[in-house]
């Protein structure tokens, strides 16, 4: 297996800005069989479009959840999974309740978490937990990495991009310290260039949220890549 495919299958090639179109999203999906990425990452109104575009592809469909605040009622979050489990999304980014984790209810961040661990993991599919990191402390985002995966987590993820700044170094080599290896580390937000992608993997993280997939492909097809 060649170094251009496992950064590939590193990628969840996203498009979350409320203005996308139907064409932005096919033109996504289309780019994602292209370059073989692990999820395109999409707002649950596009889950059905996405997976019928991708029909037939290794290129599974994510979908947000309580995106970007996290300050949806559990009920609404674990319905809005659900739904978009049962159109075919293998794979749920849920932001945790950020202002829960920062007053430090762990008992109900954790609650939160596993409501819609319950409602993922039934339809078969993965969840990944957005911590918000920019908007903690170190030691909230320690403790909410240890909550999302004793609380269900399959992944913990450093950010939504749209609130406190994105992924850094230090976030993820954070995360992937405290989980190890009972759930993958996801960093988004700021992922823009084949040596910023390639500093968080080499930092921990196991996938990587990205608008910039393609830009990163064709800099390590074009001599980047080992």
């Amino acid at each position: 297996m060649n170094d251009l495919y496992e950064l590939a299958r590193s990628i969840d090639h996203t498009l979350l800005r409320a203005e996308a179109t139907s064409e932005d999203i096919v033109t996504l999906c289309r780019e994602a069989r292209k370059w073989r990425f692990a999820a395109v990452c999409v707002n649950p109104v596009w889950v059905e479009l996405a997976v019928a575009e991708l029909e037939g592809s290794e290129v599974g469909v994510a979908a947000v959840c309580g995106f970007p605040l996290g300050a949806s009622l559990t009920p609404v979050k674990v319905a809005e999974a659900a739904r978009a489990v049962t159109s075919g999304a293998a794979e749920i980014d849920m932001v945790q309740q950020i202002g829960l984790a920062v007053e430090g209810r762990w008992d109900a961040v954790g609650e939160d978490v596993r409501a819609v661990a319950g409602a993922v993991h039934a339809g078969g599919a993965v969840l990944k937990v957005i911590l918000e990191c920019g908007l903690l402390s170190d030691d909230a985002k320690e403790r909410s990495a240890r909550v999302a995966v004793a609380a269900g987590a399959d992944f913990v993820k450093t950010s939504t991009g749209f609130l406190a700044g994105g992924a850094t170094i230090h976030d993820v080599a954070l995360l992937r310290k405290v989980v190890g290896e009972a759930a993958g580390v996801k960093a988004s937000g700021g992922i823009r260039s084949l040596g910023r992608a390639r500093a968080m993997l080499a930092a921990g993280a196991t996938r990587l949220g990205t608008s910039s997939g393609v830009r990163i492909m064709e800099e390590a097809h074009h001599g980047g890549a080992r």
